[in-house]
């Protein structure tokens, strides 16, 4: 009895060293891939300061993702994530199809700067979409050597503020929510240019949305400065990304 207590106590350290160095394993993964492949994506830098994942439920949450502003702008970084809860099938990571059931972005912070005919964040766009379209074997592969592809079924965006301009003109706007489902399911999988995309160019609608209808409510809540930038954003912004399409 006595020697089968010492077995079972052994199996279960056992099983406890390797739950936690599977969760940290899935973590790092996860940070070294946003770290390594990101500014491939952007063509700016990209920082994820943590990720949390549990091999069990597959939840998790990163923190600190920092997207980098494209060069020639003023704000260090185009947007900030502090915290992104995640759900995936959490061994679906270690084949080249990985399914994320849900993405929850609550309160992300956007800098949008413009110039006469540009902005920063048609610039990452630009970037973005032109990866996109470009060389596949670019992308990232998976250890069977198939390109890794993703899979989000639900992923939601709220609380999301939005800043116009820098420096003293700066106004803060709050951004409408956004809410997207299937990405990539019916394609058997995207890749992670065509995901980020995808949710770009969601964020660059609502982003639109914001600074329109705070034009078209400027009154004595702002000030000549700032009323004047919300402006001149509501009206680039609609050149530039084609109004609300």
């Amino acid at each position: 009895m006595k020697k089968f207590l010492i077995v079972v106590g052994c199996l279960v350290a056992f099983l406890l060293v390797v739950f936690i160095a599977l969760e940290f394993f899935l973590g790092s993964i996860v940070k070294a891939g946003v770290n390594s492949f990101g500014p491939k994506i952007t063509g700016t830098t990209v920082t994820l300061n943590g990720a949390h994942l549990s091999p069990l439920t597959g939840s998790g949450t990163l923190t600190g993702l920092a997207v980098g502003n494209p060069e020639g702008w003023t704000a260090d970084n185009a947007f900030y994530l502090g915290e992104v809860h995640l759900s995936l099938q959490p061994f679906s990571i270690f084949g080249d199809h990985i399914v994320i059931d849900e993405i929850i972005i609550d309160q992300p912070e956007f800098v949008y700067e413009t110039k006469i005919v540009s902005s920063n964040i048609g610039d990452l766009m630009k970037h973005i979409e032109a990866f996109t379209g470009g060389d596949q074997g670019a992308a990232p592969a998976a250890k069977n050597g198939k390109p890794l592809k993703f899979e989000v079924r639900h992923f939601k965006l709220t609380r999301g503020k939005v800043t116009v301009g820098v420096g003293p003109s700066a106004v803060p706007l709050p951004m409408p929510p956004i809410e997207l489902h299937d990405l990539g399911t019916k394609e058997g999988g995207i890749t992670p240019g065509q995901l980020t995309t995808a949710v770009m160019k969601s964020v660059t609608g609502s982003i639109i949305t914001a600074t329109t209808e705070a034009a078209g409510q400027i009154g004595s809540t702002m000030g000549a400065a700032a009323g004047d930038t919300v402006k001149k954003a509501g009206a680039g912004i609609k050149k530039l990304f084609g109004g609300g399409k």
